[in-house]
């Protein structure tokens, strides 16, 4: 169905197709679509580690009949034992479908190039797309749709700021960015939306960001590969934490893609609270995966 056999990042659908996938999680989820891949099989790349990753795509690739190869960084090595593009020829040559969770995003582009069955971004550290699935999905159930949502962003640009940048765009979510200086999202990743008619907002202050929101979304500030600048980032963080102040005067639900750097980027009383829908969203990985899974195959 999609005008592309892979899915890098959330614009390689088109918002029709967007569509399309988040109705077909939907019916998934609710028990209505019932389509099955039997004797299918999804080859699942790890550089880096994962706990929802892994076991929403090979839960859900079970639960359509097929099975799911786990290959972690001990099992295979990409681009260091044999070149990428022999590592991907050979492994479209198994599976149906392959799912990649790596570092640089080039790598991932590279082993697409050279692919012929449809190659799924599980995370770079460029763009989560199938975060944004999930975070699509979950304002939609919550909200019944995302007219007159507004969502906003408190943190880091991080990868899955940024494709929620992009997907929000596409579904028309009014949405406000607010990061510290020097890190907020890539200049193009702002044209691109401003590209598909729905640029976000950009503040300084978290507060106004928060400020008339129904959403509230945040990451954590030390993203994997980032320990090395704990203390810097910490420092220019401060101010940012999603907290019971920040939301003192606001009724907005809470949104993480986890996992939670509990007391850090957000606190332990937000995330435990009534108004964070981080559990939802967890599980809507799934039934967002199996959908896109579903969309790739039937193509």
């Amino acid at each position: 169905m999609p005008d592309t056999d892979h899915f890098l990042d959330i614009d390689d659908l088109a918002p029709d197709e967007l569509d399309a996938v988040l109705d077909r999680a939907a019916a998934i989820k609710a028990g209505t679509d019932g389509t099955r891949f039997p004797d299918h099989t999804l080859g699942m790349l790890f550089e880096k580690p994962s706990t929802r990753t892994r076991i929403s795509f090979e839960t859900g690739m079970t639960q359509l009949g097929g099975h799911a190869i786990f290959l972690g960084p001990d099992d295979i090595q990409l681009g260091h034992g044999e070149p990428l593009s022999d590592t991907s020829r050979v492994l479209s040559r198994y599976v149906d479908a392959v799912m990649a969770r790596l570092f640089d995003h080039d790598d991932l582009v590279e082993i697409a190039e050279y692919s012929d069955v449809p190659v799924i971004n599980g995370l770079t550290d460029d763009a989560h797309p199938c975060q944004t699935l999930a975070d699509l999905l979950t304002i939609r159930e919550a909200y019944g749709g995302f007219d007159d949502v507004n969502a906003a962003w408190v943190g880091d640009g991080n990868n899955v700021g940024q494709s929620l940048v992009v997907g929000a765009a596409m579904v028309g979510l009014d949405l406000t960015v607010a990061t510290p200086d020097g890190y907020g999202m890539d200049d193009a990743v702002r044209e691109q939306a401003a590209e598909l008619g729905h640029a976000p907002t950009v503040v300084d202050d978290p507060a106004d960001a928060v400020d008339g929101a129904d959403v509230v979304y945040t990451d954590v500030w030390i993203s994997m590969g980032q320990e090395d600048q704990r203390e810097e980032k910490l420092a220019a963080f401060d101010g940012y934490q999603v907290n019971d102040d920040l939301l003192s005067d606001s009724d907005a639900d809470v949104m993480h893609c986890l996992p939670a750097h509990r007391g850090e980027e957000i606190t332990d009383s937000v995330l435990e609270s009534d108004r964070a829908l981080v559990w939802d969203q967890a599980e809507n990985r799934l039934h967002a995966q199996t959908g896109l899974l579903v969309e790739l195959l039937d193509a």
